[in-house]
Parts: C-alpha cells; sequence; structure tokens
C-alpha cells in the first residue's frame, strides 16, 4: 500500500469501527500493520483505543510494535480495559515492552504490570535494570537456545515448536549443558543443510562467538553489527551466559532515535521526545527558547567587542562593510570543522586522545582555506575599486591586504576553535554534538570580530586609523 493509500485508511477506520465489526477484520486483513499503525497515528488517543481494541488481537500487537505507534501506545493502552491491555503487553516482544513500560509511571504502570503473567514481569525487571542506551536496554529475551549435546535434526524440531514466539531464529545459540554458557552460535541456514545427525557443535564457524555486555553502548552495539553483517548479537552476563540478544532492526530503531536526537542538538534544539507534530505549543517553546536566549547572550558579546572598536569602526566606514562577510567566513569554516569531527568521533575513526593529530590535521588546512578566501577577498576589493563600483580610496591596497589578512586569521581560528570543541565537552563529560554548529558560530563570531579589528589596527595604524 503507498503512501496516499494508507493516509486515506484513517477515516474508513473510523467509519468501519462504528459499523460493522466484520466489515472492519475484514477491511484490516488486507492491510500491512505498518499501515495500520500509520492510520492509528493520526486519529486522537481515545479513537485509536477504540480501532486497537477492534482489531484482530495478533494484528493489534503487531500494530502496538510498530514505530508509527512507539509515541502513543502508552496513551492508547491506558485507554483500553486493563484485561486486554495486559494481554495485549504480554504478547509484545521483550524490548517492546521494556520501552512502553518506560513511558509509563504512576499508577498506570502498576496496574499494567498487574495485569502481567509472571515470566513477562520478571523479564521486565531484568530489562528495566539497564539504561535504555545500552544493549540491556534495548535487547530482547526472546531467543533460541539449545544444549551443545544436541543434534542438528534435535534442533530443527526445537525450532519448529517454539520459533513462532521468538524474535530470531536465524541464529541459534548453544549452551554448555552444564554450565549454561554460550559455546556456540549456529545459523539457520547451517542447520538445514547438515546431516539430521550431526551434532550442533561441529556446524558452521568455530571460531568464538561475537558477544557484548549488557553495559555496552549502543552505538557500539551497531558498529558491531554492521562490521561482521550480524543479524542479531548476544547478550552475555560474566559467567558467559546469554541474557538475551539484540537484533539488527532494535539497533536500526535505537540508531534512529539516537540520530534525530543530534540532528536536534546540531540545529541548536533540545531533543524532541515526539514528533514535530504532537509536541505542544508550551514544549515547543521550551525546547527551542533554551539555546536561542543562549545564543543571544552570545551575539550581545558580539556586540559588545564591536562597541570596543569603535574608534576604528568611525576613522574607517569601510571596515563595517566587511563584518558580515569576515564573521560569516570563519562561522561557516567552524561548523564544517565541528560537523566533520563529531561524525568521526560518532564512528569511532577518533579518539578523545587523538586531539592533537586532529589539531595538526587541521592547521595546514584551515590556513590553505583561508588563504583561498583571503585571495578572493583581496581580489573582490581590487576589482570593485579599478572597475569604479566602489571608490576605496588611495589606500584600497592596504584594505585589501588587510582583509585577506583578517580572513586568513578567522578561518584558521574558526576550524581550529571548531575541531577542538568537540574534545573539550567530551572531557568535560558533555555530549559531543552539544557542539552544534549555531553554538560554534556563535564563538567565532566574537572571536573573529576581535581578530578582524585587531588586524586592522595593526595594518592600518598611521593611515585610515
Amino acid at each position: 500500500m503507498n503512501q496516499a493509500q494508507s493516509s486515506g485508511s484513517t477515516p474508513e477506520l473510523l467509519y468501519l469501527l462504528h459499523g460493522d465489526p466484520h466489515e472492519l477484520a475484514e477491511t484490516v486483513a488486507h492491510m500491512r500493520a505498518a499501515d495500520v499503525a500509520e492510520a492509528v497515528a493520526r486519529l486522537s488517543a481515545s479513537a485509536a483505543a477504540k480501532v486497537v481494541a477492534a482489531l484482530p488481537f495478533d494484528l493489534a500487537v503487531q500494530v502496538l510494535e510498530e514505530p508509527e505507534s512507539r509515541q502513543d501506545r502508552a496513551d492508547i493502552l491506558s485507554r483500553i480495559p486493563g484485561e486486554t491491555a495486559g494481554a495485549l503487553i504480554d504478547a509484545m516482544s521483550p524490548d517492546e515492552q521494556a520501552d512502553l513500560l518506560r513511558d509509563i509511571t504512576g499508577e498506570e504502570r502498576t496496574r499494567l504490570l498487574r495485569r502481567l503473567s509472571p515470566g513477562t514481569r520478571k523479564a521486565l525487571k531484568l530489562l528495566l535494570s539497564y539504561a535504555p542506551e545500552t544493549a540491556g536496554g534495548i535487547m530482547t529475551t526472546e531467543f533460541v537456545a539449545v544444549p551443545d549435546t544436541w543434534t542438528a535434526g534435535r534442533t530443527l524440531e526445537h525450532i519448529a515448536k517454539v520459533g513462532r514466539g521468538k524474535e530470531t531464529v536465524y541464529a541459534i545459540y548453544v549452551l554448555d549443558e552444564t554450565s549454561g554458557r554460550l559455546v556456540h552460535v549456529v545459523s539457520l541456514r547451517d542447520l538445514t543443510m547438515a546431516d539430521p545427525r550431526v551434532g550442533v557443535l561441529e556446524l558452521g564457524d568455530r571460531r568464538a562467538p561475537l558477544t557484548v555486555t549488557p553495559a555496552t553502548d549502543r552505538e557500539d552495539v551497531a558498529r558491531l553489527i554492521s562490521k561482521y553483517d550480524l543479524l542479531a548479537v548476544p547478550v552475555i552476563d560474566e559467567a558467559g551466559r546469554v541474557l538475551g540478544i539484540v537484533t539488527v532492526d532494535d539497533v536500526i530503531d535505537a540508531m534512529v532515535r539516537e540520530q534525530t536526537e543530534d540532528v536536534h542538538k546540531f540545529g541548536a534544539v533540545q531533543a524532541l521526545e515526539a514528533p514535530y507534530m504532537d509536541v505542544s505549543y508550551i514544549r515547543m517553546v521550551q525546547k527551542r527558547g533554551v539555546w536561542l536566549v543562549l545564543l543571544f547572550l552570545g551575539g550581545m558579546l558580539t556586540a559588545s567587542v564591536m562597541g570596543a572598536f569603535e574608534t576604528e569602526i568611525e576613522n574607517t566606514v569601510v571596515l563595517a562593510l566587511f563584518i558580515p562577510l569576515i564573521i560569516s567566513s570563519g562561522g561557516n569554516t567552524g561548523s564544517q570543522a565541528t560537523s566533520l569531527i563529531i561524525r568521526a568521533m560518532a564512528l569511532r575513526e577518533i579518539g578523545a586522545g587523538d586531539w592533537w593529530r586532529v589539531g595538526l590535521r587541521e592547521m595546514p588546512a584551515a590556513l590553505t582555506l583561508g588563504s583561498i578566501l583571503g585571495v578572493m577577498g583581496v581580489l573582490r576589493i581590487l576589482v570593485w575599486h579599478y572597475a569604479g563600483w566602489y571608490d576605496y580610496g588611495p589606500h584600497h591596497m592596504l584594505i585589501a591586504f588587510t582583509i585577506g589578512t583578517a580572513l586568513v586569521g578567522v578561518v584558521t581560528f574558526g576550524s581550529f576553535v571548531g575541531s577542538m570543541l568537540p574534545f573539550l565537552l567530551r572531557r568535560l563529560g558533555f555530549d559531543p554534538a552539544s557542539a552544534s554548529a549555531p553554538f560554534v558560530a556563535t564563538l567565532v563570531d566574537v572571536t573573529g570580530i576581535a581578530i578582524y579589528f585587531s588586524v586592522a589596527a595593526i595594518l592600518l595604524r598611521g593611515t585610515l586609523l
């Protein structure tokens, strides 16, 4: 179903909800869960709750697990009768259950927990004990594990019995029969192609399994899965026992949220916890206002610095014409450097101790970039002067040299600050993404003005100043 079709299903669902329940069931039977979730997401929480409650049970569970439903499902379930809501949550995968319960607090959380089976509550207690940014926080406890004494045939029979209720059956985890420690991982492909009488320990890659601990950061899990093209990675405890697995789709969902937060920070906005259209007016003002106030205070420093060079500006008005050019060049260069370094940090291409290597790399590049812009600035003044478009006076060569030199200094400084600020923030315990482009630009604006007029005061003293 295409985008237009799925969007048009919202009024259809509302109409069918008030009509024949069998007609509703027949209609949604031909829709994918993602399309139903997209349609439900456009409804109010009360209407969405009615639709979800009227759906076939298995489809309702799938709809609640879709990304489109995650922002609103806590509100939806709170409007569904307790027993039905409990059954729906019980049928969800453990990692989705944990995400849901993190969004519910107080009496509502207690009410729903009472409706869950003892096994589900036990699994949730484990998952909720880990931070959501870690492997333990995004793992699922639904996986297929067999003793190391089993054969391929017996393992396939076991998968046929329990596979429907597992997150994935493409990787089977072989455990030591005595200690429960993970000793081997077998793919479903190896199992299906093997002689049924062969032991599972004899199948597949005999190297030590790739694993992570519950405290492993989800970004590191994502890199591991990407590097080795894994569909899932086991999460083990100190004794080597499997606590759960992180699947590739769980990592994708987690990284989408991570990247969304970083994009917001790059734009000098606090991370939004909900879709743009669902964020309230007050909340939106709060999220954007804090950074805007901080950046405004930084802009006030720019005005103060310009005030300190008031005499120079009065004596040489032509200098004021190039202020936007100077500060924008420095800000743009700083933002470029910051974006490159933060991305390299995120990909683990560089670490906190590589600041000096980055500095040595950035300085010659910044000088080159500054020289290119400086030459362009000089040519701009000379072309305009000799073409008669603007008279820069008898000292036009000196003014051109001042602009060119200032551009080299401001661009070099902007690149250096932009590349070093993420390292400083990380050393101080802050997220490097906080070194957003607007923040760097504001900082470079202030220092750029000081550099510009300091260069002018030196080169133009005795002539125009």
